[in-house]
């Protein structure tokens, strides 16, 4: 397995829409694996594929303390969503940043697994967040484009700041 280099905001192949994966094979397997190791070593729970730089439609959540629920999710369709909660997010592509988004509260969605099998998920709470957030990823949408361009505006200057200092 290897770590992958995941994207930052505001590094534009961010808003790169992901196209569908034609077909599950080794090569997706092996993506998913290197995501894991990537998204666990950062630490994070969720990471889509357009975040390391592969626009192709492949996001992992794994909400569980012990890291051991891994969701693997290929070509991830929305076919349902209740209610509403608004909760604080933050993202591997924008280190440090942490702000409330108001997303579905329940959500359905229907996808393939590792197998090409396609099956059913239904989350709540912060499965559905998850869910959502890394969905967004997928259509090239950062959750910060939810806040106001003022802030918007503050966390890229933070964060361009951020990374000259590291140079």
């Amino acid at each position: 397995m290897a770590k992958l280099n995941i994207l930052r905001y505001p590094d534009e192949r961010l808003y790169t829409r992901a196209k569908p994966i034609q077909q599950v094979d080794d090569s997706i397997r092996q993506l998913a694996a290197d995501m894991a190791e990537t998204m666990y070593a950062a630490p994070g729970i969720g990471l889509a594929a357009t975040q390391v730089d592969r626009h192709i439609q492949l996001l992992l959540i794994d909400i569980s303390e012990a890291q051991n629920d891994l969701h693997v999710l290929i070509n991830p369709k929305l076919i349902g969503s209740t209610g509403e909660v608004e909760r604080e997010e933050g993202c591997l592509s924008v280190p440090g940043i942490y702000d409330k988004v108001t997303r579905a509260e329940r959500v359905r969605v229907r996808a393939l697994d590792l197998n090409g099998k396609s099956f059913e998920l239904n989350a709540e709470g912060l499965l559905a967040v998850c869910v959502q957030h890394e969905m967004d990823h997928l259509l090239g949408k950062v959750f910060v484009q939810y806040l106001s361009t003022l802030k918007q505006n503050r966390i890229r200057t933070k964060l361009k700041k951020r990374l000259r200092e590291t140079m």
